[in-house]
């Protein structure tokens, strides 16, 4: 075994694969940003190195830079994680060729499966169902998805119901796959409707041994990026198991695959199954396998890399009870999933349950990385206890200054459809379509000014309840025990199992109307980068029409016209980076009806 081990990645799975290092004895070293300097994952290292002054995603994916880490720091080894490099072929060939130890499967392996249509020759040369594709200028049998060929995580990926609707849908899917991978190759598959989204997942040595570890369902999604996962899957059984895994090890002995990783399929209503991808890394949602089957799969990972043998046998592989994961991310459920950036002003998890995260109160979230913020894991005996205890972990999940999906992801366990085991990938749309959460009623509001008050008391030395009334501390005072801070004008709270913010607006100055179609500006809704301008100035823009394309935390945006419009000033260009608030257009109306402004993945 060596003796160190770098991980060129950042927050939580960083800090997850530094558990396990350091149980095993190894000293871990870690790689950040600029835009981390100070986070967890850096300080929690036993070294720590710099790659990169600016442009925080793209240091994470300096592979010169993180072969000079790790020289610098003496590592013998290099853990990927997932995301960024991890599943880069040139990579791991680049740390091979370091005399360091790859933690991972051989580049051949991660380049064969890394190209999705590649891929799918290897699955089914090997005796595996795959999805029949198409050619964009050949005869196309509608629907069909179209998925970037060099990555996955739902970017790059689109449903195309008819032909009209291909030109437009494919330019976006490579203009996404683009910004994401670095390459606009797409492929345009059959597309199953409301199919259930199985994985399996597999370990294997470098001595020939392959076992799988059983199935996750992760059909709970939402722009086709995975929100809740669960094994086993409430719609496979023994049999259907069984074939899901001797398709599973086919695929990963076509590549001679070692280590860790998953085999993706989709399965529909008859237990027909068809082949979509391998990723050859730890999956973010290994941790609810782990529960079920008490191994730990990054130790399995760096014993592998080790060059020791499994040492047991698909048949000693047993599973216990049931585990859920839910990913919770800093967006907005009740816009579009809107992605938010920003201070965690006060963070507590959840207590029973399995968290991984690398959270803290003060901590920032920024705008140039994936929203999820940590994943909660439940593990019952039955499928039902492990949902209820999540749901209720959710709902003590303190997460304050940042808007989450806590709460949506709470409201989905406890869906009656999800509850039955009945949830496809449709969900979401079918029965969360429009969801807008929980409003700031009269009573919470007052709990909160209240709260607000007695904070800026404190502050002010007049002691807690200073300068109230008998009738303001009525039905108040039971607040004190409520999780809550004050930053500036504002209190973050946390009550009946969610997050609530309420801002002090009494020393306001007038303000014009908001943004919107009532006075002809288009403000930006969140932390980002301008990817594209979509009108100019003259241009007349139907209602729904594109004007900006907004890149964050990884994901695109289109900001859309309220009302049909021509566009009289636009003051941005590509590649700025804008902030909550800020005038990116101005526009008159152009005579048609006035309707919402959409904020749409591209």
């Amino acid at each position: 075994m060596f003796r160190s081990v770098l991980v060129a990645n950042r927050g939580e799975i960083a800090l997850r694969i530094f558990r396990t290092a350091r149980r095993m004895g190894l000293r871990c070293i870690a790689v950040y940003s600029e835009a981390d300097r100070g986070a967890r994952h850096m300080r929690e290292a036993d070294a720590a190195v710099c790659i990169g002054e600016a442009a925080p995603r793209a240091s994470y994916l300096n592979i010169q830079s993180i072969i000079e880490a790790a020289r610098a720091t003496y590592a013998e080894a290099v853990h990927p994680g997932y995301g960024f490099l991890a599943e880069n072929a040139d990579f791991a060939q680049a740390v091979l060729d370091a005399g360091l130890v790859w933690v991972g499967p051989l580049p051949e392996a991660i380049r064969a499966m890394g190209d999705k249509a590649n891929a799918k020759h290897l699955a089914k040369a090997a005796g595996v169902p795959v999805l029949e594709s198409f050619e964009p200028g050949g005869k196309i049998a509608y629907p069909v998805m179209i998925k970037a060929v060099a990555g996955g995580g739902g970017r790059g990926m689109r449903l195309v119901r008819t032909a009209a609707e291909l030109p437009a849908l494919l330019a976006s899917a490579k203009s996404e796959a683009l910004a994401s991978f670095g390459d606009d190759r797409v492929i345009l598959e059959r597309a199953v409707e409301a199919p259930r989204h199985i994985e399996i997942q597999l370990l294997a040595d470098a001595h020939g041994a392959i076992v799988h570890l059983g199935e996750r369902d992760c059909s709970v999604q939402r722009r086709h990026q995975k929100l809740i996962e669960e094994t086993p899957s409430p719609a496979v059984d023994a049999t259907l198991r069984a074939r899901l895994g001797e398709a599973a090890i086919k695929a990963a002995r076509a590549v001679q695959y070692t280590g860790a990783g998953t085999v993706e399929c989709l399965v529909d209503a008859n237990k027909n199954f068809w082949f979509m991808e391998m990723n050859t890394r730890l999956q973010v949602e290994h941790p609810v396998t782990e529960a079920v089957t008490e191994l730990d799969l990054v130790e399995w990972q760096l014993r592998v890399a080790a060059g020791e043998k499994l040492g047991f046998t698909q048949d000693e592989v047993r599973f216990s009870g049931h585990a859920i994961e839910a990913r919770v991310c800093a967006e907005d459920p009740a816009q579009s999933f809107l992605p938010q950036a920003g201070t965690i002003a006060l963070w507590e998890p959840p207590a029973g349950v399995r968290v991984d995260h690398a959270l803290e109160s003060g901590a920032e979230v920024p705008p140039d990385y994936d929203s999820m913020l940590a994943k909660v894991v439940a593990h019952g005996a039955t499928r039902d206890e492990a949902r209820k205890k999540l749901a209720a972990a959710l709902d003590a999940t303190i997460a304050l200054g940042v808007p989450t999906n806590a709460v949506y992801l709470a409201a989905v366990l406890r869906d009656e459809v999800f509850a039955n085991g009945d949830a496809t990938t449709a969900l979401l749309a079918e029965r969360f379509s429009g969801w807008k959460g929980r409003e700031l009623d009269a009573q919470t509001a007052a709990i909160a000014k209240a709260m607000y008050a007695r904070s800026c008391a404190k502050e002010a030395g007049f002691g807690e309840w200073a300068g109230w009334s008998n009738a303001a501390r009525t039905g108040i005072i039971d607040t004190v025990s409520v999780p809550h801070v004050r930053v500036g004008d504002t209190i973050h709270f946390q009550l009946d199992g969610a997050a609530w913010t309420w801002r002090d607006t009494s020393m306001d100055p007038p303000r014009r109307a908001a943004s919107g179609a009532a006075d002809g500006r288009l403000i930006a809704p969140m932390n980002g980068k301008v990817a594209s301008v979509e009108a100019k100035a003259g241009d007349v823009v139907a209602s729904g029409g594109a004007l900006i394309l907004l890149e964050a935390m990884k994901m695109e945006h289109t900001l859309s016209a309220p009302i049909a419009l021509k566009v009289t000033a636009v003051h941005v260009t590509p590649g700025a980076q804008v902030s909550p608030g800020q005038l990116l257009l101005e526009f008159e109306p152009a005579g048609l009806a006035i309707g919402p402004i959409r904020n749409k993945e591209k």
